[in-house]
């Protein structure tokens, strides 16, 4: 936990409901023990939706949908969105979650892994003026280079998970052993979000961590 419970308890007692529909696949996804974004992490979400309002939006991590759905629906913009998906058992709970929103039209699933289907989107051309890098924490250093070259100048990458319940800032040998890789490929990621000469990023203890970077127009050549 990186904010006081007391405190988190709180602020997620003001968050509003996301609907009937959105509020049943939350809790269901609870329920799964399926990891969905987290409360505060929502509500930062639909800010950023609301101040940026993009058109073309991918998300790397579906799970089962409902962090797409949320974007769906908390976009004023008319959107379409692109998500990516590697774990089988989620991919229909997915789909099926598109089809009782009714936006199977609006949002895309793409199947596979997101190492090997973001370089597939460059080669077509495809651009993206929004990515939600949500996928498995140990891979964000490697997807990093082709998102940023996927979003568009201007355009905005939020990344969810980066602080690790605060064990970000432990040593390697306070971590237990199991998790020291993804803490060091996360503490890689942020260095490289923060040191990136086409981003500026602001790292925040939203959720589990939140960064949000933006394409520098200024260096595109």
């Amino acid at each position: 936990m990186i904010l006081d419970e007391r405190l988190l308890t709180y602020l997620n007692s003001l968050e509003s409901s996301n609907g009937e529909l959105l509020d049943t696949i939350e809790q269901e996804a609870l329920a799964d023990d399926v990891p969905i974004i987290r409360k505060d992490m929502q509500g930062f979400l639909k800010f950023l939706l609301a101040v940026r309002q993009p058109e073309r939006m991918l998300e790397v991590g579906c799970a089962i949908g409902f962090s797409a759905l949320l974007m769906a629906q908390w976009n004023p913009a008319d959107c379409e969105i692109t998500t990516i998906e590697n774990w089988q058992p989620r991919i229909p709970v997915a789909r099926n979650n598109f089809l009782r929103a009714g936006r199977q039209e609006q949002i895309t699933l793409i199947e596979g892994d997101a190492g090997e289907i973001l370089p597939q989107l460059l080669a077509e051309g495809r651009h993206f003026d929004w990515i939600f890098m949500d996928a498995a924490k140990g891979q964000y250093p490697v997807l990093l280079p082709t998102a940023v070259e996927l979003l568009e100048p201007d355009g905005i990458l939020v990344t969810d998970n980066v602080l690790f319940d605060g064990e970000i800032i432990e040593s390697r040998y306070a971590v237990t052993r199991r998790n020291r890789t993804i803490h060091k490929r996360m503490r890689e990621y942020l260095y490289t979000l923060k040191h990136h000469e086409q981003l500026t990023t602001a790292v925040l203890p939203v959720g589990d961590g939140a960064a949000v970077s933006v394409k520098n127009r200024r260096n595109e050549t």
